[in-house]
């Protein structure tokens, strides 16, 4: 690990001014991704701007029927948290399914999304459900926040406040886990509100979590399992590695959104 230098503020102003003029800083928030690569040296930040002492940045409430849950609020508050089970236990599903005991309870909200790891598991929760994210500075929608691999809408100076995922009429989150790091191999978050239904995808797609819009039409007109048995996966875009083939992952989209289907109904 290199020489850095660390921050701790108490207030968001606190912590862009922090940040201020320094374009090699990092901000902390539970540490699961940055700590081990500044460990193996493949990140070396100028500063790290921890921002665990920011009260404001925690908590979980419900706002006009949605879930609002403040980003440095850790996996295992989420998962324990009965607001959250009463109104989108798909969420409690993917908190508590996250890593281990001790990544849940050091890693946050706001940090998986703002890696956005392409096998991370709130990605998919939060396009799934259609939610936003809130920073310093506005308010991203979720189909509008993921780039590609590790990147987002997100600037250099935002800071994430808060995450909201509006109340479905009906959310499953269904996933294919690596037995080692639990990460999502394929995870399917599948969420119908009105007339519309949402498929996203986790740890399959080359460029992370994405909508699969022909299994979104399919349950759209009939939301049923058997209604996505005849749906094409393309492979193209999706992961090939050591833990399973495109093809493999294309198989496991489609039984995983079935189970999701299932759970829901």
């Amino acid at each position: 690990m290199y020489a850095f230098s660390y921050h701790r503020p108490t207030s968001l102003d606190d912590a862009a001014k922090a940040l201020a003029g320094k374009p090699e800083a990092k901000f902390l928030a539970g540490g699961m991704t940055i700590l081990p690569t500044m460990k193996q040296r493949l990140a070396s930040p100028s500063d790290l701007i921890d921002l665990g002492a920011i009260n404001e940045l925690v908590g979980i409430c419900e706002d006009n029927g949605s879930v609002v849950i403040g980003a440095m609020t850790t996996h295992a508050a989420v998962a324990a948290d009965q607001t959250v089970a009463r109104l989108i236990p798909a969420i409690t599903t993917v908190a508590s399914g996250i890593g281990d005991a001790q990544v849940r309870n050091r890693g946050t909200i706001g940090g998986s999304l703002a890696n956005n790891d392409p096998t991370a598991d709130y990605p998919a929760a939060l396009l799934g459900l259609k939610g936003s994210v809130k920073t310093n500075k506005r308010t991203i929608q979720a189909d509008d926040f993921f780039n590609a691999i590790f990147e987002t809408a997100l600037e250099e100076d935002e800071i994430i406040v808060s995450v909201t995922f509006p109340k479905p009429d009906a959310a499953a989150y269904v996933k294919f886990a690596n037995p080692a790091s639990r990460y999502a191999i394929v995870g399917v978050m599948v969420a119908r509100t009105g007339g519309e239904t949402r498929v996203a995808v986790t740890g399959a797609g080359q460029n992370g979590v994405f909508r699969a819009t022909p299994l979104e039409q399919a349950l759209s007109g009939s939301f049923d399992p058997a209604a996505v048995e005849g749906v094409p996966i393309a492979t193209e875009e999706l992961n090939s590695d050591i833990h399973a083939s495109a093809e493999y992952r294309a198989s496991l989209i489609k039984t995983l959104t079935k189970r999701a289907v299932k759970a829901c109904l």
